[in-house]
């Protein structure tokens, strides 16, 4: 995607110092002129997290209501980004566009719940081998716990795809539940705030799932770095290890379902 100019500097201009905020974080007023051109400037970076996430939606999911709900997410990054905060305005935007269109495909709830019941079901079943042996367990360990074959339990990946696609950003209730209106992108500290136990909160998330991924198999760490961290798509990640789309969501599956069990039983230990 073409590089897009720093909010500030897109605003004000290189030579040009920019008003100072009236609340940390708020270079433009709500409403005006530079507000309107900053959204405008960002609009595409809206359609691309949409277009990604629509990848793993069915048909009947109005991609019309994701852009819209984007949007909102756009406006909340124009409105709350500080350039103190580390990272950059692209980042942070597409971070807050994420969690809004997260947010609104939970309100929607198009994801059945029978298939929210078999990705538990597969995330306890990873929670407790990792208990039993002391290590990630593997995709074979993991189908015969399950008591299925090796193609039943990639059919199985296949089928709850959907539910880890949104997994990592939803925030479990009091019985294990993700499937509440919170999510994580809703309860980690929003990067503009300043309250210091919100701040360590994000930070400590953060470390979990990095100490997590960094005991994940070679495979599905690389898959995880190219999808989220490198924009590419399952089918060009699939181009470069030489196998099939569907190959590469099972091991995404795997692998945020292990991540998920691993944050999960923390917080469980944790509130124990």
């Amino acid at each position: 995607m073409t590089a897009i100019a720093d909010p500030i500097t897109l605003t004000y201009g290189r030579n040009r110092k920019p008003a100072t905020p009236t609340r940390r974080g708020t270079f433009v007023d709500p409403g005006s002129a530079a507000e309107a051109e900053l959204v405008e400037r960002y609009l595409p970076l809206v359609k691309t997290v949409v277009g990604r996430v629509a990848l793993n939606l069915p048909n009947h999911v109005n991609l019309d209501d994701l852009h819209s709900a984007g949007l909102v997410g756009l406006l909340n990054a124009v409105r709350n980004y500080d350039p103190e905060g580390g990272s950059s305005f692209e980042s942070y935007a597409r971070v807050r566009i994420r969690g809004a269109v997260l947010d609104e495909l939970r309100r929607l709830d198009w994801v059945p719940r029978s298939v929210h019941d078999k990705a538990r079901r597969v995330q306890t079943v990873i929670q407790q081998l990792e208990q039993q042996n002391g290590e990630v367990p593997t995709t074979a360990q993991v189908a015969r716990a399950l008591e299925l074959s090796p193609r039943e339990y990639e059919a199985l990946l296949e089928e709850i795809r959907p539910a880890t696609f949104v997994c990592l950003d939803a925030s479990p209730g009091p019985d294990g539940d993700s499937d509440s209106d919170s999510s994580r992108y809703e309860t980690v500290a929003d990067e503009s705030q300043e309250d210091p136990v919100e701040m360590t909160s994000r930070r400590e998330l953060s470390r979990v799932i990095a100490e997590r991924i960094s005991q994940l198999p070679e495979m599905q760490r690389k898959v995880l770095a190219l999808y989220y961290f490198e924009d590419l798509r399952l089918r060009e990640i699939a181009e470069v290890f030489g196998v099939t789309e569907s190959r590469i969501c099972q091991i995404h599956s795997q692998a945020v379902l292990a991540i998920r069990a691993y944050v999960e039983e923390l917080e469980f230990d944790d509130a124990a």
